[in-house]
């Protein structure tokens, strides 16, 4: 009851502004669950090989990775609802197209086109919330907007399989998926009713905050870009590894054990749900032996459950595997974020923040061909073996560099003070 009443009272201190931000977060994470979870399959029905999948999420990951820092700042200056706004609209246009174009230059042209307009939303969403709310709100208030967001990405990943299963009872496979991705479309862009609705206070004209944050002089000695540096390279090893796999992991489990799309939808919002659980865990481990050695033991954890997927020949074993390593990887990464945000200034905060998901993206569009081609190449079995492999071990150098990198560092109070209160 007292858990209750915690979380109902922070609930009813959210203004309207965070209030409409959930409404609008379950609405476009519901589309796009349902979207992503069955697109790989749509590109296969149109008769495309592999290869041109990778090319697509890569394409879509590239256009992210180059667009995220010029969208923080475009966000800064006209403000986060318009910023919103236009990235909710464009890529609710995107989405539609792309459920119904069968050109594959349209296809990847679409995919590019997504991957810019969804980083309006990427950059936006966090400061718009830390703008509508106090400093002894936020805990909280992260800890429901991931709930929140996990929660309908699980109910769109759910519904894309089984959607899409009972359509194809009436019509043929391609247009089941087709209207499967309509519809998670439309549901991406009712998200724009509650973004209307968004009340953002007139920008003081006499506030140069935005301007401060990109005054400083960036130079080799400065310790903030040293800091950012050597976060980013360990996030573009993670990022190489993670592109290598988590793009196609729909794809893996219909080639190796023939699942169906309802199974599949299953399998992947059940990880989706790993993911929520595996804020639970990092605090505890946290407590126990810091901050970088908590990311680099549940990192480490991770490799035994991906080597177990890459190698079984059992579905269930497979979806166990998944589900683990999903829930220890991603474990450490919000360790990673405030262990980062703890130690650079205040005005790099957004930069650190940007790059880092720049060189995450950047190694899924790196890594999208080396993929497919791998799989093409080698087959169902051993060409998912061996890419498994691959984002293994570099899965185990970047918790290694991490570690030896950062292993000085000590728990800084008000990292302390942010488990203790999760």
């Amino acid at each position: 009851m007292a858990f209750y009443k915690e979380w109902a009272g922070q609930f009813k201190g959210y203004n309207r502004n965070i209030k409409l931000a959930f409404m609008a977060n379950i609405l476009t994470q519901i589309g796009f669950g349902i979207f992503m979870v069955i697109y790989n399959f749509y590109i296969r029905e149109l008769g495309y090989s592999e290869s041109v999948n990778g090319q697509i999420i890569s394409m879509t990951a590239l256009a992210t990775a180059l667009i995220l820092v010029p969208a923080g700042i475009v966000s800064d200056r006209i403000g986060r609802k318009r910023a919103m706004l236009f990235g909710a609209v464009a890529t609710g246009v995107a989405m539609l197209f792309r459920s119904m174009v069968e050109m594959q230059e349209l296809l990847i042209l679409f995919a590019f086109f997504t991957g810019m307009t969804t980083a309006f939303l990427q950059v936006s969403g966090i400061p718009w919330l830390a703008e509508n709310s106090k400093a002894d709100q936020r805990v909280h208030l992260f800890s429901i907007h991931f709930a929140i967001m996990t929660g309908a990405n699980v109910i769109g990943n759910l519904s894309g399989g089984i959607l899409t299963d009972a359509f194809s009872l009436f019509v043929d496979q391609l247009t089941s998926i087709r209207i499967t991705l309509l519809i998670g479309s439309v549901f991406f862009i009712a998200g724009l009713v509650p973004i209307l609705r968004f009340a953002e206070a007139p920008k003081d004209k006499n506030d140069v905050r935005g301007l401060k944050g990109f005054s400083f002089k960036i130079s080799a000695k400065n310790e903030g870009v040293k800091i950012i540096a050597m976060f980013a390279f360990a996030q573009l090893l993670i990022g190489i590894g993670a592109g290598l796999v988590i793009p196609y992991l729909n794809l893996y489990f219909a080639d190796r054990f023939e699942a169906s799309n309802s199974a599949i939808g299953i399998i992947i919002s059940l990880g989706q749900a790993a993911t929520a659980f595996a804020m639970i865990i990092g605090p505890v481990v946290v407590r126990k032996v810091g901050e970088v050695r908590a990311v680099v033991i549940l990192q480490l954890m991770s490799l035994p459950f991906l080597l177990l997927t890459a190698y079984t020949e059992n579905l269930w074993l497979a979806a166990i595997g998944f589900l683990f390593r999903q829930a220890l990887m991603n474990a450490g990464n919000p360790i990673q974020m405030s262990l980062m945000m703890s130690r650079v200034n205040d005005s790099m905060k957004g930069l650190a923040n940007s790059v880092n998901q720049m060189v995450f993206n950047l190694g899924w569009a790196v890594m999208g061909p080396v993929s497919t081609g791998i799989v093409m190449r080698y087959g169902d079995y051993w060409g998912y073996a061996l890419v498994f492999s691959i984002t293994a071990s570099l899965y185990l150098i970047g918790s290694l560099y991490f570690f030896f990198v950062f292993k000085n560092y000590k728990m800084t109070k008000t990292a302390a003070h942010s488990v203790k209160t999760v």
